[in-house]
């Protein structure tokens, strides 16, 4: 038998289930060694493909696996912690955004007072100031804002992620225990 013939009738077999999973480059090795635990292994004959700061992978594993239904419920959770890391790393930037969106717009709205102000007749050169100088202010500290309340917001989400990532870590344990 020449390696391009098809062996039929013996037990050489291996029936694979099929995943694609979306990670993002920098966590992309991180959630393909994670899914190792669980069985899955990258299908190496069809490449990872990057896109706008992700990557996707290609993975299969045995159909008759061993403890599949735990190992895929293991999974789903550990699924659930990745989706509840990237939520609480992208909390950290959403208050932030919108209070200095907030201020900004307040601030233009005083601006935009001063300006009709000036442009009233007779000027209004002291309503002018009056509303100006507010929304200079404004427009000068949206950013220190926005930094200030992204550090705060950093300061409390962190401990969130890192027991995050002990779950998972936990998680991942247990699907290598029961697969080896």
């Amino acid at each position: 038998m020449n390696s391009n013939e098809i062996k039929r009738g013996g037990t050489d077999y291996v029936g694979y289930d099929y995943k694609t999973v979306i990670a993002e480059i920098e966590k992309a090795s991180m959630v393909l060694d994670a899914y190792r635990n669980f069985g899955w292994a990258q299908d190496e004959s069809i490449p990872a493909k990057q896109f706008a700061g992700a990557v996707k992978i290609k993975l299969k594993r045995d159909r008759k696996i061993i403890n599949k239904a735990e190992l895929t419920r293991l999974q789903q959770h550990f699924d659930a912690c990745v989706d509840e890391i990237f939520s609480l790393e992208n909390s950290k930037e959403k208050k932030a955004t919108v209070y200095s969106l907030v201020a900004g717009l307040i601030s233009t709205a005083f601006l935009a007072a001063s300006v009709f102000a000036v442009t009233n007749e007779p000027p209004m050169i002291l309503l002018c100031v009056l509303f100006g100088v507010p929304g200079l202010i404004g427009w000068g500290l949206a950013y220190p804002v926005y930094k200030l309340i992204v550090k705060k917001r950093a300061a409390e989400v962190i401990p969130l992620i890192d027991r995050k990532y002990e779950e998972i870590h936990e998680i991942c344990e247990k699907g290598n225990s029961l697969i080896h």
